[in-house]
């Protein structure tokens, strides 16, 4: 009978662990340097290894080689420790034993020296289930522990467990594993078992098993059954019921346009196709965490990434005040999605809220302000930036998104007619990106209507940017704003009367 993966491939050793390696590394240490605790406490989320680091944990301590981390995995008691048959390696279920008779009898046998192993090791799984009574009886041994018995809790909710039991034990977080190191994984596994596969269908089964290895195996089990053999990015976003990227991307740009008509054709053909909507606006919201990293921090982005020119175009069509605001936004429309007359419904308000409550002059085509093309030149003449000033000409360039963030951190040096010299802030000059310079290049040469050299170099910054403007006025009109408040008659009588004090970062200024 073939086993399924997750069980199959169940890490035995210390370095197997995938993703765990602070955990690892103090373990291995303590072990080495025969620094034993009495109770160890695993903390975390489902399928992340802590159970799986118990049993390590077990071999290490009874391996008939020594106390050692590197178990030889042969002797019998890790041949028995791996199937489950070692008769000092007791695991409970408190899910399922949550009375304080089982404990007592658990606790009792504890007292009796090992029979086969050099220590005794009790494994309680989902230990905040127990009983308070349970708990109680389990505390008097921890605090006063047989030298050969261990105790190995693990639990998915360490909030409910007492304090006086947590004193006790030595405790590790497991995080949750990220989506790289769960594919890293699986690709070992699937070229372990000769099985073909495509690269982006384990992206995409990494994601769905959000953070626990094992159920990324599972799911894995489940896709080569559904691919006959094979997994492939199209069976398995069918398995998952993935939304494709195509339609994500397309909805951002009816988005960027405007466009009501498109959002709801798209949102038409997802649903025509039976894709899940309440998926869908879970990717959205990941789509446009990633387009604000993108933005942010654009080093994020993979140069091998195969999505990464479609994800800095679109970064590019937002401000960065317009995702966050759109991110919420399918955050919220995902909570409420169970609340709508139907999913499509849930799914189209949700669009349609972002288009209504987009902020000014976001979701929509931006254009010069109308002084600025009505005043525009002819082919060849040149405008003074000295007249207009610098921020003024960056509001008429219509750019938006990190060619907008980078127009508004530079300061204008110099401008002669054929040459504009820029300078960026040191800590700005992560917006150098070639992108971003080719488009304010560009728009600056369409704004003075004429072939222009625009050369940006980076240094100390003097404060004349129009970002740096718009804080240093942001932070006057924020002084005043509280000045106001402070000096307000009804506000002062509070202060003085009831010691009341005033919470500036309350305070916002009226626009």
């Amino acid at each position: 009978m073939t086993q399924v993966l997750a069980r199959k491939w169940r890490p035995r050793t210390f370095p197997e662990l995938v993703g765990q390696e602070h955990v690892v590394r103090a373990l291995i240490n303590a072990l080495a340097q025969q620094r034993l605790h009495h109770a160890y406490l695993f903390t975390g989320t489902r399928g992340v290894g802590k159970t799986t680091l118990a049993r390590i944990i077990a071999k290490a301590l009874n391996c008939e080689a020594g106390v050692t981390p590197e178990p030889c995995g042969k002797c019998a008691a890790c041949t028995e420790i791996d199937s489950g048959r070692f008769v000092d390696l007791l695991e409970l279920d408190a899910a399922s034993n949550t009375q304080v008779d089982n404990m007592r009898e658990l606790l009792e046998n504890a007292l009796y020296a090992p029979t086969a192993g050099r220590f005794k090791v009790y494994i309680i799984d989902e230990v905040h289930m127990l009983s308070r009574s349970a708990f109680n009886a389990m505390l008097k041994t921890l605090e006063e522990p047989p030298q050969h018995v261990k105790f190995i809790l693990a639990t998915t909710d360490p909030q409910k467990i007492p304090a006086t039991v947590l004193s006790r034990c030595l405790q590790f977080n497991l995080k949750q594993i990220p989506p790289r190191e769960i594919a890293g994984r699986l690709q070992q596994v699937l070229e372990a078992e000769e099985i073909g596969f495509e690269q982006p269908a384990l992206t995409l089964l990494a994601r769905a098993a959000q953070g626990s290895l094992r159920d990324a195996l599972s799911l894995l089990d489940q896709a080569i059954a559904h691919g006959a053999g094979r997994v492939e990015e199209a069976a398995v976003r069918a398995m998952l019921g993935t939304v494709e990227r195509g339609y994500l991307y397309a909805i951002l740009r009816a988005l960027a346009a405007g466009d009501g008509a498109a959002l709801v054709a798209e949102a038409d053909r997802m649903a025509d196709l039976s894709l899940s909507l309440e998926l869908a606006l879970q990717d959205l919201g990941a789509l446009l965490h990633r387009l604000s990293l993108a933005q942010a921090v654009p080093g994020t982005v993979a140069a091998d990434d195969p999505d990464r020119e479609a994800v800095l175009g679109l970064a590019g069509l937002f401000g960065a005040e317009d995702l966050q605001l759109y991110y919420q936004i399918a955050l919220q429309g995902r909570g409420d999605i169970g609340l709508a007359p139907d999913e499509y419904a849930g799914f189209t308000m949700t669009l349609l809220r972002m288009l209504a409550f987009a902020p000014d002059g976001a979701a929509r085509p931006r254009a010069a302000p109308a002084d600025a093309r009505a005043g525009a030149s002819p082919a060849g003449s040149k405008k003074n930036p000295a007249e207009a000033g610098w921020n003024a000409i960056v509001e008429g360039l219509g750019l938006s998104g990190m060619a907008r963030m980078l127009a508004q951190h530079c300061e204008l040096l110099r401008h002669d007619g054929q040459v504009l010299e820029l300078r960026i802030a040191r800590m700005h000059e992560h917006l150098l990106d070639k992108p971003y310079q080719d488009r304010l290049r560009t728009a600056l040469q369409q704004h003075f209507g004429a072939p222009l050299r625009v050369t940006i170099s980076v240094g100390d910054g003097e404060g004349n940017s129009p970002a740096a403007i718009a804080e240093r006025d942001q932070q006057r009109r924020q002084e005043q704003a509280v000045a106001e408040i402070e000096q307000d008659p009804f506000v002062r009588e509070l202060v003085e009367n009831f010691d009341a004090r005033v919470v500036e970062s309350t305070i916002k200024p009226n626009k």
